[in-house]
This record gives C-alpha cells, sequence and structure tokens, in this order.
C-alpha cells in the first residue's frame, strides 16, 4: 500500500469522464488500498480513482455520523466503502444546502445543493453488486465522489466559494467567481 499524490484540476484527467472498470483483481486491489491509505493521511471521508490520476471509475468513502451534541452514545464506527462503476440509480427530490470541500482543491470551500438521499449502485472490488441507500451527509459524499468520476468539481456546482484560512492551504487553484458556478 503506498500514498499518492492527489492531483489539482491543472491536470486534465481530473475533468475527464473515468473508463469504466472491465477487470476485477490484484492491481484493482491494490489501488483501492492505496486510495483508502491516501484518502486517510489527507484526511479526507472520499477519493475518487481520478484524484489520483487514474481514470477509472472506483472511489472510496469512509464516514462514521457523528453522535447528538447532547447525547451520551459513543460514535459509530467509520463505514469504509470501495465501490467499482457506481451510479446513482435514485435521487430524493428533496435538496439539502451543506458546505464542502475537496483533497484536490485545498483550501477552498463552498456551499452546494445536493439531493438529501440517493441509492447507489455498482460493484464491489470482488464483482459482486452492491446497492447502497445513503441520506444526509453520506449521500452528499457519494454525489461528490461520483461527479468526480465524469469530471465534475463540487466548484462546478457551489453556489458561492471562498478561501479557507488554514496552514494548509497553500496551492493556488483558479476557481470560477461566484457568478461563473
Amino acid at each position: 500500500m503506498a500514498i499518492r499524490e492527489i492531483i489539482t484540476p491543472e491536470n486534465p484527467i481530473l475533468r475527464q469522464k473515468a473508463k469504466k472498470v472491465a477487470a476485477f483483481g490484484p492491481a484493482l486491489k491494490a489501488l483501492a488500498d492505496d486510495m483508502v491509505d491516501t484518502m486517510r493521511v489527507a484526511p479526507g471521508v472520499g477519493l475518487a480513482a481520478p484524484q489520483v490520476a487514474v481514470s477509472q471509475r472506483l472511489i472510496v468513502v469512509e464516514y462514521a455520523p457523528e453522535p447528538e451534541e447532547d447525547s451520551d452514545e459513543e460514535p459509530a464506527p467509520a463505514k469504509l466503502y470501495r465501490l467499482v462503476n457506481p451510479e446513482i440509480v435514485k435521487v430524493s427530490e428533496e435538496m439539502l444546502m451543506g458546505t464542502e470541500g475537496c483533497l484536490s482543491i485545498p483550501g477552498y470551500a463552498g456551499d452546494v445543493e445536493r439531493h438529501a438521499a440517493v441509492v447507489v449502485k455498482g460493484f464491489n472490488l470482488q464483482g459482486k453488486p452492491v446497492k447502497i441507500k445513503a441520506d444526509g451527509w453520506l449521500a452528499r459524499i457519494f454525489q461528490h465522489e461520483i461527479d468526480h468520476l465524469d469530471g465534475i468539481l463540487f466548484i462546478d456546482r457551489a453556489l458561492k466559494i471562498w478561501r479557507v484560512k488554514s496552514e494548509a492551504s497553500e496551492v493556488r487553484v483558479k476557481v470560477p467567481e461566484s457568478g461563473d458556478a
């Protein structure tokens, strides 16, 4: 397992539609393992293969819902998803606004409207069909990562974009003006 470089919009792979995965095997598993390690070190909650300069329809997502503020519950353990050729097959009518960032656009965040719930179909690393019903932030993460597979970045959907003040935001990325998004 290795940590891979996360590319930024200057690399054209990030803006291209990723190729469908046709072969399930050790190379795909190794890529997924590298992506999980890269996502965790970044740190992030999702990563798509195009973000590590690989034009394949593969995403990894790791998410655990936060317990309510006044709850004494222990946080639920994070669930790891590795989805091959994922597609959103059903969406809710309800839309929710939320703040998103992206490992490929460090130092920026934006307000993006997404479906409140989605159903995602794809395959696991062994080629077996998988169906996931997600809502809230998990639905948002799936929509964000699947957008990457079609060359779409959150800045393309954002109603408002702003620079986040942090030491980790040294990379300069051209983002559209708020009227262009």
